[in-house]
């Protein structure tokens, strides 16, 4: 799914309440192009000892050079790489960012699974937990149909190459 965002969208409330809305239980990033004109990155320096460090960058425009992230119903988990004026990128978690001229977000899920989030002891943090999904006859059904469809088109590609004229081969053809 294609999500398309508009300057002044905040993104992040934007893509989580995109999955909420379409009840996506285990969605992830697959790109993301865009600018933003604000955001707040959580550095890598996190850690269960120490406190967060949190950038904040208030009126300066970046290009999103990369947007990933895993999305369930108990959370969120993104990172951002983003770009500035002088090509000097900055990146970390992504709480927060204002959408400058667009961001295109496409959102992807995996069937069959639930992306749930556990508190670590160990990191001291929520946790990815993939767990899976009980089929429904429904999904066996669609499933069923998707086959069959596959099927038939690989059966009209293998006709039609079995009716194409045989092609010569070597350095030119």
């Amino acid at each position: 799914a294609l999500q398309y965002l508009v300057p002044g969208d905040e993104l992040m409330a934007s893509v989580i309440a995109f999955c909420e809305q379409h009840r996506l239980e285990a969605a992830y990033i697959a790109t993301c192009v865009g600018s933003v004109s604000a955001c707040r990155l959580r550095l890598a320096n996190a850690a269960r000892d120490r406190p967060n460090e949190i950038l904040e960058c208030a009126d300066r425009r970046f290009e999103i050079v990369s947007l990933v992230g895993t999305l369930g119903p108990d959370g969120a988990h993104v990172h951002a790489s983003l770009a500035a004026a002088d090509g000097q990128c900055i990146g970390g978690h992504l709480l927060a960012a204002t959408v400058f001229t667009t961001a295109e977000v496409v959102v992807g899920t995996v069937d069959g699974a639930r992306f749930a989030r556990v508190f670590d002891e160990s990191t001291g943090f929520p946790e990815l937990v993939v767990e899976p999904v009980p089929r429904t006859p429904r999904d066996l059904k669609n499933n069923r149909r998707r086959v069959a469809a596959l099927a038939g088109a690989a059966l009209v590609v293998l006709g039609a190459l079995a009716l194409a004229p045989p092609r010569r081969r070597g350095l030119l053809g």
